[in-house]
């Protein structure tokens, strides 16, 4: 089994900022970077957490991402916009456009705002969550790596494309559901790499295409429930990636090919204010009675009760918020460390073994 070091979320998170500055990151950006993986490694979402840091100092001081990027909110319509990302660092600059797309929501009633141009950004319940708790139903989506296998075929194509959405609730916690389009995440995997575990044979499939339960020998992944996976999957690289005027399916950029470079990825907003169709205390009460209802169904053999989504989450972060986060001993190590960046990533194939740290 690998070791673990419980971390507090202030000390993880300055680690992260820290290392990411060193890298080369300005500090309001490496504080939102670090807010943002700090929340995923909160929420139990390890492979879009502390994790990254490796990888996004090596591609930050080799210039893959703009530091001083000009970013800009372009309003295309009554209810429609781009904002600009010039490729910088994904997590801020998604930032910066959910920002601006949830005043525009609440002007425009429903609003659809393209994030153009960006690194990786990470996990897409953050942003979401950010509307919800400003009263919007919010959708998003984001295209990702050619990694998958469409459904009928032997070679990858699309990226694992994911899709989330929140929702407002009266308790402040809003209901959150973040999906990758294929049965699992890439992310999910390179967990099971790092701490040497097998996966569930529907998860991926090797070179030759067929099921493995092999993290080191995946060679592309499986959409979710086959024709209905891909079919999403091609939704969202189309929303996300077409829509935008970017680089779509097997074209988009891989996360290693050249970390020189910018990665011109795109993200989608779609942003609802639930009072212009109803009465927004009638929906949140309807919300919550959905809620209580939910939770009192009969759980399931080896269940103890039905959850609604991102209620696990929750109930992650507070235990946590007391005892400290589970950080793989070898990421803690390199967040410790004086080791800014390595040659490790850059020209690897998405599927390609990640080294040691010390190898």
């Amino acid at each position: 089994m690998t070791d673990v070091v419980k971390v507090m979320p202030d000390k993880l998170h300055d680690l992260i900022q820290t290392k990411l500055e060193k890298a080369g990151l300005h500090l309001n950006q490496a504080e939102e970077v670090a807010n943002h993986l700090v929340y995923a490694d909160f929420r139990g979402i390890h492979s879009h957490g502390a994790v990254r840091v490796e990888y996004y100092a090596e591609r930050i001081a080799k210039g893959g991402v703009t530091l001083d990027p000009q970013v800009k909110f372009e309003k295309t319509g009554l209810s429609s916009a781009i904002f600009h990302g010039d490729n910088g660092i994904g997590q801020y600059i998604c930032n910066l456009a959910i920002d601006e797309a949830i005043p525009f929501a609440k002007e425009s009633g429903v609003a659809i705002v393209g994030v153009s141009k960006m690194s990786h950004s990470g996990v897409l319940s953050y942003y979401v969550k950010k509307a919800a708790e400003n009263d919007l139903i919010c959708i998003a989506m984001c295209q990702s790596d050619p990694m998958v296998v469409p459904f009928g075929g032997a070679e990858t194509y699309y990226g694992t494309n994911p899709i989330a959405y929140g929702v407002p609730t009266k308790t402040g916690e809003p209901i959150l559901f973040d999906m990758a389009t294929t049965v699992q995440a890439w992310g999910k995997v390179l967990d099971a790499r790092s701490k040497n575990k097998d996966i569930p044979d529907t998860w991926a499939v090797n070179d030759e295409g067929m099921p493995t339960t092999n993290p080191h020998d995946v060679a592309g992944l499986l959409p979710i429930a086959g024709p209905k996976g891909y079919g999403l999957m091609m939704m969202v690289d189309i929303l996300s990636g077409m829509l935008l005027g970017l680089p779509f399916g097997k074209h988009v950029s891989s996360m290693y090919a050249n970390m020189t470079e910018g990665r011109n990825l795109g993200q989608l907003y779609i942003l609802i204010d639930p009072k212009r169709f109803t009465n927004l205390d009638s929906f949140k009460n309807n919300i919550e009675e959905t809620i209580d209802e939910l939770h009192q169904i009969r759980p399931a053999k080896g269940f103890d009760q039905v959850y609604v989504p991102g209620e696990r989450g929750q109930l992650r972060e507070k235990g946590f918020l007391k005892e400290g986060i589970p950080i793989e001993k070898s990421i803690y190590d390199y967040l410790a460390s004086d080791i800014v960046h390595t040659d490790k990533y850059n020209g690897l194939n998405a599927f390609a073994e990640k080294p040691d740290l010390n190898g």
